[in-house]
């Protein structure tokens, strides 16, 4: 499970994955120091210890790195999410408490999501791909009669 990110290497990424193409060190510093004052060193720093940690990849690019995110910012939140939450010791509490603190457009956002999934994801225990509408449920309901 991913570590959650530091200030800076946060700040490194958010750019990252927002422009999402390959970037150069160059890019990023001029682009953060629009908010504080920061070091091209520093910057360079941070940008190995992501590469290091797996959070980019680089290519050369002439003289310097061009670095491109291995995965998504939506990637990265829900791996920080299932973490935390299989951490707790009840975890449909934990869901119930989560849920109560988001907005009307968080809980919209959320319901659109279940529908995703549930579209995408074959039922458990429905039918294999050839077989015959209720024939799974048949040999279930047939296996689970001598319990």
């Amino acid at each position: 499970m991913p570590r959650q990110l530091g200030e800076l290497e946060d700040a490194v990424m958010t750019r990252v994955w927002q422009w999402n193409r390959p970037v150069t060190v160059r890019e990023v510093l001029e682009d953060l120091q629009q908010e504080r004052s920061i070091a091209y060193t520093t910057v360079m720093t941070v940008m190995d210890n992501l590469h290091q940690k797996g959070w980019v990849r680089r290519e050369v690019s002439g003289r310097a790195y061009r670095y491109t995110a291995v995965s998504t910012r939506a990637a990265y939140s829900a791996a920080l999410m299932n973490e935390a939450w299989s951490k707790s010791d009840n975890p449909a509490a934990a869901l119930v408490a989560f849920f109560g603190m988001m907005s009307a457009e968080q809980r919209e956002a959320l319901t659109d999501a279940v529908r995703i999934v549930q579209r995408d994801t074959p039922e458990q225990g429905g039918e294999e791909p050839g077989e015959e509408p209720g024939a799974g449920r048949a040999a279930e309901g047939e296996a689970g009669a001598g319990r």
